[in-house]
């Protein structure tokens, strides 16, 4: 059973008077609110491996900055949304700026947006999020995202509050703005458990965490932590335990390669089934069609892409090495072949 009777802590009493390397410095000393989703191994953009690394002052070979856009909107507009969450509620709602620290469980800090108190007396804390139109449906039915549910109940247990609201704007009106509520849960802060092994087995003992999320999550972690590929290193020697994933991986694709060719073959019947149907229609993009019953809408229309073929690519490089340059990037991709040898 846990005990409620306590006061959260303070491990830094003013953040506004840190740099950001300092801050980044004291997030190292215990695992905040967006931290918890890769602990539990539901974060979407984060793998156990990674946060380990964070905490360990492991850099990256390759930083990560495909999305850094969004993430400077949504610092940049976490008090326009508190200030739209205060104007539809009428609740009190105001900034800490410390880092709290659990005091039974050290391990777990804090670093909350907003705070909020409630006509009746309630307090919480207000998580402030922005999105896109696409992401959307993530907060259907009344719904929160998983992975920021976990981290609003993080909050509640380091601050020892009694509810974590949620205000997420997706444009640029009142109208793309939502809000969510959650009380505290005291039977899932039992996660607790699952915060300490993470912290006491991997970080405090410096042991890397296994990989355990998908593939492609696992994939963009090995690349921005083992950086570029180097064609002069010699050739890595597996263990024979590795066989039986080189195997499995040989199956899985000759049944993906099954499923390719089944997919063709059908893409080929549709365009036979419908080819008449454009033919009716010439030059319209769009049509209408009843049996009396059932009314179908039809639409075929074009679409249209500029792209430059790889030889005059090579000419513009050429011809105009200042302007090829101005324009062209580099990436790096690498691609996974397994060929079987059966040896005597």
């Amino acid at each position: 059973m846990l005990d409620l009777n306590y006061e959260p802590s303070v491990l830094v009493e003013d953040i506004t008077q840190l740099t950001e390397e300092e801050w980044l410095r004291e997030r190292t000393k215990g695992i905040g609110g967006s931290d918890v989703a890769a602990v539990l191994g539901i974060s979407p953009w984060k793998t156990r491996r990674e946060l380990f690394y964070e905490k360990t002052g492991v850099q990256p070979m390759q930083p990560d900055e495909s999305n850094w856009v969004a993430k400077e909107v949504g610092h940049r507009l976490e008090e326009l949304v508190a200030e739209i969450y205060r104007r539809k509620t009428g609740y009190t709602v105001y900034p800490i700026r410390k880092i709290f620290q659990h005091p039974l469980y050290p391990f777990m800090i804090a670093d909350v947006d907003y705070f909020v108190q409630k006509p009746n007396g309630k307090r919480g804390v207000l998580e402030c999020k922005t999105s896109s139109f696409m992401a959307k449906d993530r907060w259907a039915d009344d719904g929160i995202p998983r992975h920021y549910e976990v981290q609003g109940k993080h909050y509640l247990s380091v601050t020892n509050l009694d509810f974590c609201a949620f205000a997420c704007l997706f444009g640029n009106s009142e109208g793309d703005f939502l809000m969510r509520e959650i009380d505290r849960d005291l039977e899932e802060e039992m996660t607790i458990l699952e915060l300490a092994h993470f912290w006491q087995d991997f970080v405090a003992a410096n042991v890397e965490p296994p990989y355990t999320e998908s593939g492609d999550l696992v994939l963009e972690s090995i690349r921005r932590y083992q950086g570029k590929a180097d064609p002069s290193l010699p050739q890595i020697t597996l263990s024979s335990a590795d066989a039986l994933r080189l195997e499995q991986c040989l199956k899985l694709r000759e049944e993906k390669q099954a499923l390719d060719k089944r997919g063709r073959e059908l893409e080929k019947e549709i365009k036979g089934v419908y080819a008449p149907i454009v033919d009716r229609m010439g030059q319209a993009c769009a049509a209408i069609c009843t049996d009396g019953k059932t009314e179908y809408r039809v639409t075929y229309k074009p679409t249209s892409k500029t792209s430059i073929k790889k030889d005059e690519l090579e000419r513009l490089r050429l011809d105009h090495p200042d302007i090829h340059d101005q324009y062209a990037t580099t990436s790096e991709s690498r691609s996974f072949a397994v060929k079987k040898l059966e040896t005597a």
